[in-house]
């Protein structure tokens, strides 16, 4: 079993990779967005509270979000391994995060992150934008959500770039290829190769 992060720019494809590399390593892919939207519908306490902030257009506070990802790291699918998609956001829930594994006793293996060009990202996000008909998302709003993310997470990425378990792929080309090469990046990583840095 494996215990892995996927991380990525909005429009690299992630949530579609989280699927398929869990479904290849037999893990639940267990993202933040999901939960947010299963407490909000079966409005659990969580859910009121990460509601209200959701409903003004702010992040759901790290204490929120941990404490849904506590719950769902305590279900019998998770016992032995996951894949987290969109946690950890921030330098804190990292540590949040250390010490969940700590108490089980399952240190974090590899951290996946997807990469892509701002140009490639936002020609997917236009494209999907008018298929799916959001006209709100203009090239603006969606130069804006790369900025955002990209300063949300770089210190993300750095801490755990700076523990030797950050793994880059290329989040560029066709969907089957990414999938292919991450699949192979992470069971190079699990075998115990060192990590390309």
């Amino acid at each position: 079993m494996a215990r892995l992060i996927i991380m990525g720019p909005p429009g690299s494809g992630k949530g579609t990779q989280a699927e398929h590399i869990a479904r290849h390593f037999g893990i639940p892919a267990i993202s933040t967005g999901d939960l947010f939207r299963a407490h909000v519908r079966d409005k659990t306490e969580l859910g009121l509270e990460a509601g209200e902030y959701m409903d003004r257009g702010e992040f759901v506070p790290d204490h929120v979000t941990t404490d849904m990802l506590k719950q769902r790291m305590e279900e019998a699918d998770a016992a032995q391994g996951f894949l987290l998609d969109g946690y950890p956001r921030t330098v804190i829930q990292i540590g949040a995060l250390d010490e969940m594994l700590a108490v089980r006793g399952q240190p974090l293996e590899v951290v996946l992150a997807l990469t892509a060009s701002d140009d490639e990202l936002v020609a997917r996000m236009l494209r999907r934008a008018q298929e799916q008909g959001r006209s709100d998302d203009t090239e603006t709003v969606i130069q804006r959500r790369l900025e955002l993310y990209a300063d949300e997470t770089r210190p993300v990425l750095m801490a755990y770039a700076n523990r030797g378990i950050l793994l880059t792929v290329d989040g560029s080309g066709d969907r089957e290829s990414i999938t292919e090469a991450a699949i192979a990046a992470l069971e190079g990583a699990l075998a115990g190769q060192a990590l390309p840095g």
